[in-house]
């Protein structure tokens, strides 16, 4: 291994900055002798705090500058949410090289759990996916958005109602005890990539890129690729009503993928869920976003998706 340092670019909220810390963490387990720096870039999205995340649309409100970060040469490596990642392929010259073993890719209740929640209630969340969720559920709840790191959004908790936030975030803050409801799978289909780390660098880096492979986990690598490929065939962006989590049972490269895929309304009247396997995640993720096309409906929440 010829890699003596490495640059971890970063944004700098406090959750980021954990990853980040995590990540190195990972490396430094396998390789004691590297030095590691994290290097903070200032994102549009944390520049823009007063917009809801919607308004941006499909750009990686949270990506772009930390990845031109690695394409400039100021950093080796870009961390990310992988949630955070638009759809589609990565910019030229950059490579998901790394997917570090997945945290729970839950949501969460803050506040008040589900069935505590008075008719009426307020919820607070700035993702028209779970709004479009719970209110399938609860029609009766009301909304508001909601933006900031987990602190600010845990201080902003409605009288009587409750916040969403990942329970990936609150477990890496060492927060699990605010949290008054972990909101199954079936109830809450989460966003692509909730809970998993995304490590990019430069494709032509092959010292990073071997570095990088001692830290990924086969399994989360899959699913992560799986939810990815549904996302992109979909052409929704990471803020639109579109919500996917997939499973796999072994380490193998051919181990099975599960994979369950949702297209909504941002009202929740209508959403649409479908599920598929397979051994190969792009084609299984792309099968399931077919699957949901076709559906009745499908068409046209698509179309709502895009606009």
């Amino acid at each position: 291994m010829k890699v003596g340092a490495l640059r971890l670019a970063t944004r700098g909220s406090p959750l980021a900055r954990f990853q980040a810390g995590l990540v190195s963490a990972l490396l430094l387990a396998e390789e004691p002798g590297l030095a590691v720096e994290i290097v903070v870039v200032e994102t549009t999205g944390d520049r823009q705090r007063d917009l809801p995340i919607s308004s941006f649309g499909e750009h990686g409100i949270f990506v772009a500058e930390v990845e031109q970060a690695v394409l400039d040469g100021r950093a080796d490596v870009a961390v990310h949410s992988a949630k955070d990642l638009p759809a589609g392929a990565p910019p030229e010259g950059l490579v998901l090289a790394s997917v570090p073993d997945r945290a729970d890719p839950r949501d969460a209740l803050c506040g008040r759990a589900l069935a505590q929640l008075a008719p009426g209630s307020l919820v607070a969340t700035g993702s028209v996916r779970r709004r479009s969720q719970l209110a399938g559920l609860r029609p009766d709840l009301r909304f508001t958005d909601l933006r900031g790191n987990i602190a600010t959004r845990l201080e902003r908790v409605p009288d009587g109602g409750a916040v969403v936030v990942a329970m990936a975030a609150l477990h890496r803050l060492g927060l699990t005890e605010r949290a008054s409801e972990v909101l199954s799978i079936e109830a809450m289909l989460p966003q692509v990539g909730q809970g998993a780390i995304a490590l990019r660098c430069r494709v032509d880096d092959g010292d990073t890129l071997e570095l990088l492979g001692l830290i990924d986990e086969t399994r989360a690598h899959r699913c992560v690729l799986a939810e990815r490929a549904f996302l992109a065939h979909l052409g929704g962006g990471c803020e639109a009503p579109v919500g996917a989590h997939a499973t796999v049972a072994g380490d193998d490269p051919g181990a099975e993928i599960q994979l369950e895929g949702l297209v909504a309304s941002e009202d929740g009247t209508t959403i649409i869920r479908r599920r598929g396997s397979g051994s190969d995640p792009v084609a299984l993720g792309t099968a399931v976003a077919r699957q949901i096309s076709l559906a009745d409906g499908g068409d046209e929440l698509l179309a709502r998706v895009h606009q």
